[in-house]
């Protein structure tokens, strides 16, 4: 039986009576030794609540399948030395696809959420058009085509993107919306495999916080901070997504009383002030105006100045870097003084690309946090930056895909 069709029988009517307790009791055992590691027969037989001839039959099974793996016999006080088994990491795929708006990052995982391969499109520039989306569809085909995986062995995949997402539906509400297929059912059809479509600040959130402490906390907060702000929460250890799938534009709340039209349409949201391209425009009148920088050659050349070139100069004692990042902690610490006293969360985790400011970015955010904070909540909260790579959306977007399967 191929390990598809395995996993695709829960919702077959045709299985009745044992057959479909069987699969369901393999199903639990995959997810237990995924959250756990690596567990005997009497563990599983006692947490799953099934007599051990039952656990040892459908394990056997699972082993002759390649998914489970019989690792010996383990040392104890004494008695009868019980086997220990676990997950396989050579049978089972996963693809994650994060969509940024100027690259594309891909990686494969095994069952175990390793990164067996990955790749990163940097000459990619995500529009609203049908050449962008035909881009996206072929570059995914060709990644998964040339992986050292075979197909037949990548169970799903997980792809995020900017914006509005409703995972239902598998559709952006930001990108592409005339189309009348949406970009998951696009995305199956070019690859042949089932795809789960995920907004990518939930799928980076859903990374870190599995990747993590994750048995302890429960409530958590990711702020993204790249070329826009956007915020990913976990409430009682699972994705808060409300009615729709659009729980977390967190950048587009009107913060400020300012005239800055926002992308959205809309004026005075946090966007406008805290966001890479907000810190961007604001480094170019700096210039235009006359402020000395190390970037004011590289804008004389013609070239663009991103996010990244100013948290590098900062990095290099430009003043003026250090100053917008500044400023910019200062108003992020504030707005965030405003989550933590709605959610009471125990961590806030800062990630994208302003993260790599460390100091600069978090001095002036913890102090202003603190400042505009209940204090009881402010004590409550541990904040810290990301310590995942630029690979988390895609990572992100694969251990969501893969819970889906094995029923986590």
């Amino acid at each position: 039986m191929l390990l598809k069709d395995f996993f695709n029988q829960t919702g077959d009517d045709n299985l009745k009576g044992i057959s479909h307790k069987n699969i369901l009791i393999k199903k639990n055992i995959i997810a237990y030794m995924a959250l756990n590691g690596e567990s005997t027969l009497a563990d599983l037989a006692g947490q799953l609540h099934v007599s051990v001839p039952t656990i040892t039959k459908l394990v056997g099974e699972l082993v002759d399948e390649n998914i489970v793996v019989d690792n010996g016999k383990i040392e104890t006080a004494g008695g009868r030395r019980p086997n220990i088994f676990g997950l396989a990491n050579t049978a089972i795929y996963f693809a994650g696809v994060d969509i940024g708006r100027d690259n594309i990052r891909y990686v494969i995982t095994d069952l175990k959420n390793n990164v067996i391969t990955s790749r990163t499109d940097t000459d990619f520039v995500l529009s609203d058009n049908a050449a962008s989306l035909e881009e996206i569809c072929r570059r995914t085909d060709e990644f998964i085509g040339n992986s050292p995986i075979d197909r037949s062995k990548i169970l799903g995949m997980g792809a995020c993107i900017a914006g509005r997402v409703n995972p239902n539906t598998g559709r952006s509400y930001m990108y592409f919306t005339w189309n009348e297929r949406s970009l998951r059912e696009l995305l199956e059809e070019a690859t042949g495999l089932h795809v789960l479509l995920e907004n990518d600040t939930r799928a980076r959130c859903y990374a870190e916080y599995f990747s993590g402490a994750y048995k302890v906390e429960k409530n958590m907060l990711y702020l993204h901070l790249g070329r826009g702000v956007a915020i990913g929460i976990i409430a009682d250890g699972k994705l808060f997504y409300g009615k729709s799938g659009f729980a977390g534009e967190f950048g587009h709340t009107p913060f400020f009383n300012n005239e800055i039209i926002c992308e959205c349409g809309k004026k005075g949201c946090l966007e406008t002030e805290v966001s890479g391209i907000a810190i961007e425009k604001k480094i170019i009148r700096e210039i235009n105006s006359g402020v000395n920088t190390i970037l004011r050659e590289k804008y004389d050349r013609g070239e663009t100045i991103r996010i990244d070139d100013i948290i590098e100069a900062a990095m290099n004692d430009d003043n003026l870097s250090i100053e917008l990042i500044e400023e910019a902690g200062e108003k992020i610490g504030k707005s965030i003084a405003f989550l933590i006293n709605i959610f009471n969360p125990e961590v806030v985790v800062i990630g994208g690309n302003m993260a790599y400011a460390g100091d600069y970015l978090m001095l002036p955010l913890k102090s202003a946090t603190n400042k505009y904070s209940l204090n009881l909540v402010y004590k409550d909260t541990r904040f810290r930056l990301s310590e995942m790579g630029g690979d988390a959306g895609a990572l992100g977007a694969a251990m969501l895909i893969r819970n889906q399967i094995i029923g986590l």
